[in-house]
């Protein structure tokens, strides 16, 4: 990978249901980086993205469960929001109030992803059905429309264990290798590295959050240029590991399943 490089906010206006998502970053990058390069990755938040593709839900037109409002009781949530965050769940692990903490698609995370920033007045939306698949459709549209071969990422703001804030985690990515492999290298001192896994799709998304915002900025989309990244066909996925290889969450692995 380059030394250096660009980071570009896309703003697009406001996403409805059913907008052109593509459409719309491709008109932006023009007008801000003067269009998609080759080499180029488009990262998108994922509430463009599900909004996009009508993954939005109205609370009130959900019915609460006895287990949801039990929930929304011992964690002082919305009890529409607590069933839609189960029916968004693998499992249930625990929560704080105001956010059950679910396991999801192999991954920790606080309401399922389920979120009511951004999204209108009186619903939420989950995470996009299929990221990595959201990813491919993006990038195959963006190329179809500029012939520029890019990256794609769909990214999420997390919080992580022990540490105040929030920073971008890649839920789908197409194009890109999301992970490098630095095993074999060697460091300063000649030691060869055993362990070390670069998340560069992770790394890109929270540069990219830098200058896409959390608010009212309209700018759910960015362009990183000049990162130097392999761009192939063949590239779809974020890399994940189960909970039994993970080195924080494997204490906690038998309690999960």
């Amino acid at each position: 990978m380059n030394g250096s490089f660009e980071v570009y906010g896309l703003p697009t206006g406001i996403i409805r249901s059913g907008d052109p998502i593509a459409e719309r970053v491709i008109a932006a990058a023009g007008k801000i980086c003067g269009g998609f390069r080759d080499g180029d990755i488009l990262v998108l938040a994922e509430t463009a993205v599900a909004t996009s593709e009508g993954n939005v839900i109205r609370l009130s037109d959900i019915t609460p469960s006895a287990h949801a409002r039990r929930l929304a009781g011992k964690y002082r949530m919305d009890p529409a929001v607590a069933e839609v965050v189960l029916r968004e769940s693998d499992s249930i692990v625990g929560g704080i109030p105001g956010f059950l903490l679910c396991m999801k698609g192999g991954t920790l995370l606080p309401n399922a992803g389920v979120d009511a920033s951004n999204a209108p007045p009186g619903c939420v939306t989950p995470l996009p059905a299929d990221s990595d698949a959201s990813a491919r459709t993006i990038r195959q549209a963006v190329e179809r429309a500029t012939g520029a071969r890019i990256g794609v990422i769909i990214a999420d703001s997390r919080t992580h264990a022990m540490r105040l804030g929030c920073s971008g985690v890649a839920i789908g990515c197409a194009g890109i290798p999301s992970v490098i492999d630095d095993r074999g290298r060697s460091d300063l001192f000649g030691r060869k590295l055993v362990v070390t896994k670069r998340a560069v799709a992770d790394n890109i998304a929270s540069a990219a959050e830098l200058v896409m915002g959390e608010a009212d900025e309209c700018t759910p989309a960015a362009v990183i240029r000049g990162i130097g990244l392999p761009v192939s066909d063949e590239l779809i996925g974020v890399e994940s590991i189960a909970a039994d290889e993970c080195l924080f969450m494997g204490v906690f692995a038998k309690s999960l399943k």
